[in-house]
């Protein structure tokens, strides 16, 4: 080997990517002179003869092992094999999963990933609530594409609020508004019509809700736009369109917004409606 043999080396261990192990050790690193401690990781040890092997190659060093392992058998290898070769351990996880079983009674899943896998969760969430947020009221026609799950419908069937519910469940959904005197973007009738979804309701739970949205504003209850006319050429126009595009329809009416989230989601994890 072409390293000094009194060269300290901290051995990073995981039987996952070790990020975390990884961390600490560099910190601990930078706590003595700039490059006179080595960082060596090994990540995704899964078999004990693995373990075996990394002792024989720290034992050349004046070593330190620190790793962060949940498989009980290369747990118990490594404290075995400190001891043989007498080279020092830190278990950078164990005293943390002990304590929270001490004042939790609750015990470890021990498996390997999970925080790697929260991670992803995480993002996916952070990008599908970005996404709902720039795609919605069909500000670019561009997310219609993009889009797990496109809504569409006239004003105030719960698209948006239908959107973020859905964006928390990691799906991004944009949605369009339909309006009788704006024609819809070209692209919701190019894009696939198994992931286009029509909300549709009936013309007196509309009635009702946009009056009371018209009182929220200031604004006078009898204006068009609340009107049971208008509200009737508004859903036959919508549902010329959802025969059009050949899209499944969901009544809103009386639905909580969880509900009708819910039916979504039910039909985009059965693959139904989950095509690009």
């Amino acid at each position: 080997m072409n390293q000094k043999k009194d060269k300290p080396v901290i051995f990073v261990v995981s039987d996952s990517l070790g990020e975390t192990a990884d961390l600490l050790a560099r910190a601990a690193a930078s706590q003595f002179d700039s490059g006179g401690v080595e960082i060596r990781r090994v990540p995704y040890v899964s078999v004990v003869s693995e373990i075996e092997t990394i002792f024989r190659e720290a034992a050349v060093y004046n070593s330190v092992i620190t790793y962060t392992v949940v498989v009980n058998e290369l747990r118990e290898e490594i404290s075995r094999l400190s001891k043989a070769y007498e080279i020092p351990c830190v278990d950078l996880l164990g005293p943390t999963l002990d304590a929270v079983t001490k004042v939790s009674g609750l015990q470890p899943k021990m498996e390997t990933g999970l925080l790697r896998k929260l991670d992803r969760d995480y993002f996916r969430k952070v990008e599908a609530v970005e996404f709902a947020v720039k795609y919605d009221d069909g500000k670019d026609a561009r997310g219609l594409i993009q889009a797990d799950v496109v809504l569409t419908g006239v004003s105030r069937t719960s698209k948006t609020p239908v959107c973020m519910y859905l964006a928390h469940n990691k799906i991004k959904a944009a949605n369009m508004p339909l309006v009788p005197e704006v024609a819809p973007p070209q692209e919701l009738f190019e894009i696939n019509p198994k992931k286009i979804i029509g909300l549709t309701i009936k013309a007196e739970a509309l009635n009702v809700i946009r009056n009371e949205r018209l009182k929220a504003l200031g604004l006078n209850p009898g204006a068009d736009y609340a009107s049971i006319n208008r509200i009737i050429q508004e859903l036959e126009y919508a549902e010329n369109i959802f025969k059009r595009i050949g899209c499944a329809v969901i009544d809103v009416s009386n639905r909580a917004i969880e509900e009708t989230a819910g039916k979504i989601s039910e039909i985009y994890y059965k693959g139904e409606k989950n095509v690009k």
